[in-house]
This record gives C-alpha cells, sequence and structure tokens, in this order.
C-alpha cells in the first residue's frame, strides 16, 4: 500500500524558511554583479528597448562575445565570396581609421586621394584606353546601382537627341546574374529582359541577347564568374555582336560588365583573355574589393572607361564643411577603413603577389577537385581546361535515396562545415548543385581534410538514407554572397 503523502512538520519549515531568508534579492544580485561580474547570466541580453542602466565596457564586450558564439565560423563558411581573412597588418591599418568618415574630403584630402589612386591602378588593370573616372562603392551592388544608372541616363539623352520617347526603357542580362539586377529594374523601373539558362549551359552568349535587343535597350549586362558554377558570359561574343548590331542597325548598346568575383581573378589567372576595356563596347565594369580583391566587407569599385561615359546630371556638387566637392554615390557617410585597407592591399601585394594568391587559391581548387572526385558519386561542374573562379561546384552522379542539400546537412553535422546547395535559375532549376569557394583561408590540408570529409557523408549517407528534413532546411542555399 502505497505511503499517503504527510504535510511538512515544523523541521521542513524552518528548513523552508532558511533556504528563502538566504536567497539573494534583486538588489543584493546587482551588487554582487559589480565585484563578480556576469549580470546577463541572470537577466536576458537588453531586447526591444534600451536597458534602464548600462554595464562595465568589460560585460559588454563579453555579452556580445557569448551572443557571438552562436554565428557559425568564418573559418568554416564555404559559401561566402567575402574576405574573412587579413594579415595582422591590414587589421591594424582598419582599426587605426574607423573613425575617418570617407566623405569628408575636407579633413580627410589624403584618403580621398588614396581612393582615386585606386581607380586608377583598377583602370590600368582593366585596360582602359585613358584618362577615366570611377568610384568606391559599399560592395558591388552599390556600383551596379550607379553604373545601370549610368547606362540609363546615357540611353535617355540618345533617344532625346532623336526626338524618341524615354519612357520603355529595357537592360538585357542572363538569368546567372546576382539580384542585384533585377532590383535595380524594379526601383528605377527598367524592363528585365532575363535570358533564361539552359540545363547544360550555365551562362549566356551572344545568341542569347540577340531576340532581347532593339532602340528601347539602355545596356547589356554580362557575368564574369557567376556565383552559380564561376564561369563567365560569352562577353567577347556578346560585344562582337553589339559592334555588329551597330554597323547594320544604328543601335549602340553598350556592354557593362560585373566583375565582382571575377574583376581580382582574370587579370591574374586569364591576362589574355578579353573581356574588360579592350572590347569595344565595354563601357563600366564593377569588382567587389571585399570578395578577391582581398578586403573585408564591404567595398566595391565602379569603374568607368572613359569620363564622358558617367552623365555630367548624375554627378552632385555640394559644399561640405568648406569644401565644394563632385560625388556620385548612393551613400553619404561611411567609414574610410576598407578603401584604404584596399590601398594596402594593393602596395603589399602588387601584380606579382596577387598573381601568386590566385594561382594558389587556384591549385588547392584544382586539389579539392581531385579529392572529391575520387570520393565517386560526384561530377565537377566545369573542367580545368576552362576559365573559372577558384571554386569548386559539384552535383551528385547518377540515382541515390539522397540529395546535395542532404550531403550538405551531413557535412554541417559532422564537421560544422557550411556548404552551400542550391538550385539553378530558370529553365535550369531542377539542377542541384554544391559550391565551395577556396580562399586564402581554405590552406592545402583544410582542402584534403574537406575531401575526406565530403568522402565520409556520402558513405554515411549511403548507409543511413537522407537526412531529417529539420536539418535540410539549415543547410545555406543562397550563392551570392
Amino acid at each position: 500500500m502505497a505511503r499517503e503523502r504527510q504535510p511538512p512538520d515544523g523541521r521542513d519549515a524552518a528548513r523552508s524558511h532558511t533556504r528563502q531568508s538566504h536567497e539573494p534579492s534583486g538588489k543584493q544580485i546587482e551588487s554582487r554583479a559589480s565585484i563578480y561580474g556576469k549580470r546577463y547570466l541572470l537577466e536576458p541580453a537588453p531586447d526591444h528597448k534600451l536597458p534602464k542602466s548600462g554595464m562595465s565596457a568589460e560585460e559588454a564586450a563579453s555579452l556580445i562575445e557569448e551572443e557571438m558564439v552562436l554565428d557559425g565560423l568564418p573559418t568554416h563558411n564555404l559559401a561566402t565570396f567575402v574576405t574573412t581573412w587579413m594579415e595582422p597588418e591590414a587589421d591594424r591599418v582598419i582599426g587605426e581609421t574607423l573613425r575617418v568618415n570617407f566623405i569628408d574630403h575636407a579633413e580627410y584630402p589624403q584618403t580621398a586621394e588614396i581612393e582615386r589612386r585606386c581607380i586608377r591602378m583598377l583602370a590600368d588593370l582593366f585596360h582602359a584606353p585613358g584618362e577615366t573616372t570611377g568610384a568606391r562603392t559599399q560592395g558591388s551592388s552599390e556600383a551596379i546601382m550607379l553604373g545601370a544608372l549610368s547606362l540609363k541616363w546615357k540611353w535617355r539623352h540618345r533617344m532625346q537627341a532623336e526626338n524618341k520617347g524615354v519612357d520603355r526603357p529595357n537592360l538585357v542580362f542572363g538569368g546567372d546574374v546576382h539580384v542585384v539586377w533585377e532590383k535595380f529594374c524594379r526601383y528605377f523601373d527598367v524592363e528585365p529582359r532575363i535570358v533564361p539558362l539552359k540545363p547544360d549551359k550555365y551562362t549566356i552568349g551572344p545568341g542569347d541577347v540577340e531576340p532581347h535587343i532593339d532602340e528601347n535597350t539602355i545596356g547589356v549586362a554580362v557575368v564574369l564568374g557567376t556565383t552559380f558554377t564561376g564561369h563567365a558570359d560569352d562577353i567577347r561574343g556578346i560585344n562582337d555582336h553589339l559592334v555588329a548590331i551597330k554597323h547594320e542597325r544604328g543601335l549602340d548598346v553598350p556592354l557593362h560588365v560585373d566583375a565582382a568575383s571575377g574583376g581580382f581573378v582574370w587579370p591574374f589567372l586569364y591576362p589574355d583573355s578579353e573581356w574588360d576595356f579592350r572590347l569595344e563596347q565595354v563601357r563600366s565594369i564593377n569588382v567587389s574589393g571585399h570578395k578577391f580583391g582581398l578586403v573585408y566587407p564591404g567595398i566595391g569599385w565602379l569603374v568607368f572607361r572613359e569620363r564622358d561615359d558617367l552623365p555630367e546630371d548624375l554627378v552632385f556638387y555640394e559644399n561640405y564643411l568648406g569644401k565644394r566637392d563632385a560625388t556620385f554615390t548612393l551613400n553619404f557617410s561611411t567609414g574610410a577603413s576598407m578603401v584604404l585597407a584596399q590601398y594596402y592591399n594593393f602596395a603589399r601585394l602588387g601584380y606579382d603577389g596577387y598573381r601568386y594568391v590566385m594561382e594558389t587559391l587556384r591549385y588547392n581548387a584544382r586539389a579539392l577537385s581531385q579529392e572529391i572526385t575520387a570520393a565517386g558519386a560526384i561530377e565537377i561542374v566545369g573542367g580545368e581546361d576552362q576559365e573559372q573562379l577558384p571554386l569548386v561546384a559539384f552535383k551528385l552522379a547518377g540515382e541515390h535515396a539522397y540529395d546535395e542539400f542532404d550531403v550538405a546537412a551531413q557535412l554541417a553535422a559532422e564537421r560544422g562545415w557550411m556548404v552551400p546547395a542550391y538550385t539553378l535559375p530558370p529553365d535550369a532549376e531542377h539542377v542541384k548543385i554544391m559550391r565551395v569557394l577556396v580562399k586564402e583561408s581554405l590552406g592545402h590540408s583544410l582542402t584534403t581534410a574537406l575531401g575526406a570529409d565530403i568522402a565520409r557523408a556520402l558513405e554515411t549517407l549511403r548507409i543511413k538514407g537522407p537526412m531529417h528534413e529539420s536539418d535540410r532546411k539549415r543547410v545555406k542555399t543562397n550563392p551570392g554572397f
């Protein structure tokens, strides 16, 4: 027979009272926190509104450090194009200039001069025929917006000179572009004419763009190093086709090259490949310094072929803190540190240094490709004979009970690798791909370890079957960062 539960006797009540009397009050906890620290071990982190009182600098830093533990390790993030490592000397330059407002040219004229030096060096790297201009931007997204606005303005000037309407501009580009191109079209009332991809062709060429071009086409945007597979559009072929259209139909349709990823790769790995201002119709180029320019986010660059390619009525002149400045930007106040970090890399590495880094990344990418292929059941997208970013894009070969999203989830579960899996844009949306970016933070030993981990993940999935849906949902599926 079960014992009946008895009410607490006097001794139990006394013990309970003793425990309660020793429990610290809120004020006691707060006073002890000033001695022992870690106030937010007992309180939630500030949210929704400012806390009534602050905390010590050490506590604030500790709070943020504890929160950041929940993020992934940057060295394991093989999805991002963005630089995650710089030299200590570069870190020092950045740290010492974080307080410098780049836009204030009156107070920081040498910073403005360093920006102009960077633009001149990039123009030379991209074979600009003479004096040109450009701008530092907050990544390639802003550079693309500004470059595309220049295309629209120049088109409008041409149409108005011929007394033609300017209410139906269109822009031609492939499904392999970054989403910012569609954003531009929506934000600035331009019709996007998007060339769909094909299941066996992940870039575009002259035959793809030809049906979409007319007198209302402000330009054609092409990609040097797509985020999906790392290959380039047939830029020379499209340029030659636009030259022919200019001569045969009198339509001067310019090219903008989105070299966000490839602008710091092709000049060093494929110097004889013509994609830049050596081509007649290329009028502007954007490139991301925070990708293979080897600078932390966010720094981008826009370079024009000639000064006249930047319409004067897009430039604003204002008197800011005593100096009359010309500005061509969608932002205003911003830090100068990444401009200076870019200049640090240009001075530190030079042409030979950048070439060495890019050749090293390509070597490790090819080594990883061989490791992955050796695992079996894998098909590499592209080959060593093709011009490509230093990455490895691959997909499963044959039929399996699991797919690329399962492989990515298994890699994350076993070793914390962040390898994206995604489908391609229309009309190749049924094609699933995985991609590994090879950067300075992924050395040869890590590529070997990753190759072995991929082989292990494939074997595990072969034995146990696909991952649970909740695990698959955690896989990174955006290829564009």
